[in-house]
């Protein structure tokens, strides 16, 4: 009896893991939750933008015809760390979302970088900058895609000290991602002999930078570095030309600007600026037939910018992960190993990888804005200086903080 007793209980418990397994390779259900700042600064960048490059993915991935059911939500985060944290809790308890992308801002990436990790799910982040998420914040959850703060520095601070912009003096967003990427700016600086003479920080959606950029002038540093974005960056740059910082001989370094930001500068304003980029709409024919379709249905029919075509390229790798799973096991350290054991391969950023500390490695490019006589068509803004192949773009593993690679 005591036999019969414990055979029926083995062949039940395999009965019950089989039937397990074969739901989740059945369950083909997904929902993605698009956080951003929908009316902020960044909203440009990011907002409505990565809400529709995660419904262009959606509709790319083929999944749909295959039977799934995917889904994606969007939400506004108003850069503020408590609020991306409660929406993310809200999002996972009960909305029952299984991904979270973009974010923007990177004190609330780094918060939700928890949240995420807790609830195990999935977090590709395309809109925050600080290379901390793949460095001594990393988790098994994270894939951080497009760019961070030591690919803007080593791309554009190195470029700018080799051409003799030896003396910086920083203007910084005072939270997590202008504190990363001063740090990681300073370190190249530093590496190539030059120096640091001064900086000062100024808060979150500022109005005003006449103080700042007074200090910044009577610094004589060579290089005045921008350690913003969004509207920072463009009220920087334009308070800026009318100190006459430029026609004065300084120069400025913009380490983070979006193509939506020249457009709010104007090429007369912004000609001459050099930056780093992962993604630009005329690149190559593939970059062109993409940000086409996405212009077509943005309201303002402006091109997607690198974080927009990092959310879809990010999604489609995921979807490519899931697909190769046979199913969704809303088990996100589980997907996010098998997306790094596929190589990435779209048309938006080309070849990479995602490495064990959950970066991406594709190419960046070093590019100028056109003078107004360069521009031959709307949007037409970049000038291409050089390529930068993705493992020297970004932060070595050798060099990564991550607990992940001490396994």
């Amino acid at each position: 009896m005591k036999a019969r007793i414990f055979a029926s209980l083995l062949l039940g418990t395999a009965m019950s893991l089989s039937a397990t397994c074969f739901a989740n390779a059945q369950d083909k259900v997904v929902k993605i939750g698009a956080l951003s700042d929908q009316s902020g600064l960044y909203s440009d960048l990011g907002g409505p933008g990565s809400t529709l490059a995660a419904q262009m993915a959606i509709e790319d991935s083929g999944l749909t015809a295959k039977g799934w059911k995917i889904d994606v939500i969007s939400g506004d985060h108003q850069n503020k760390p408590d609020i991306g944290t409660a929406i993310a809790r809200q999002w996972f308890d009960v909305e029952k979302v299984d991904i979270i992308v973009d974010v923007p801002n990177s004190g609330v990436a780094l918060a939700v970088n928890n949240v995420v990790k807790e609830k195990n799910g999935v977090y590709i982040n395309s809109g925050a900058a600080t290379s901390d998420l793949t460095n001594a914040q990393c988790t098994p959850n994270t894939v951080h895609w497009t760019y961070d703060t030591y690919m803007l520095a080593h791309v554009t601070g190195q470029a700018l000290v080799k051409a003799g912009g030896d003396t910086w003096f920083f203007l910084t967003a005072d939270y997590a991602f202008g504190a990363a990427l001063e740090r990681d700016t300073t370190a190249v600086i530093l590496a190539n002999g030059g120096k640091v003479v001064g900086g000062v920080k100024h808060p979150l959606n500022t109005a005003d930078f006449s103080s700042f950029l007074l200090q910044a002038q009577a610094s004589k540093a060579k290089i005045v570095g921008l350690a913003n974005a969004g509207g920072d960056t463009t009220n920087t740059i334009k308070q800026a030309a009318e100190f006459g910082i430029v026609s004065g001989g300084q120069k400025l370094a913009a380490l983070l600007l979006f193509i939506t930001d020249v457009k709010a500068i104007g090429l007369e304003t912004a000609q001459g600026l050099n930056f780093s980029e992962t993604f630009y709409w005329d690149l190559n024919d593939k970059t062109r037939e993409f940000s086409k379709k996405f212009s077509a249905r943005m309201k303002n029919g402006s091109p997607p910018t690198m974080v927009h075509a990092g959310v879809y390229a990010g999604l489609m790798h995921y979807f490519k992960a899931l697909d190769a799973l046979g199913g969704n096991p809303h088990d996100g350290a589980k997907i996010v190993d098998k997306m790094k054991s596929i190589p990435t391969d779209d048309p938006l950023f080309g070849k990479g990888e995602v490495q064990p500390n959950g970066r991406v490695i594709h190419s960046a490019y070093l590019f100028e804005v056109k003078k107004p006589s360069e521009s031959k068509a709307p949007w037409d803004f970049y000038k291409l200086i050089g390529t930068v192949p993705g493992d020297q773009a970004f932060t070595p593993l050798a060099e990564s903080k991550c607990a992940l690679l001490k396994k």
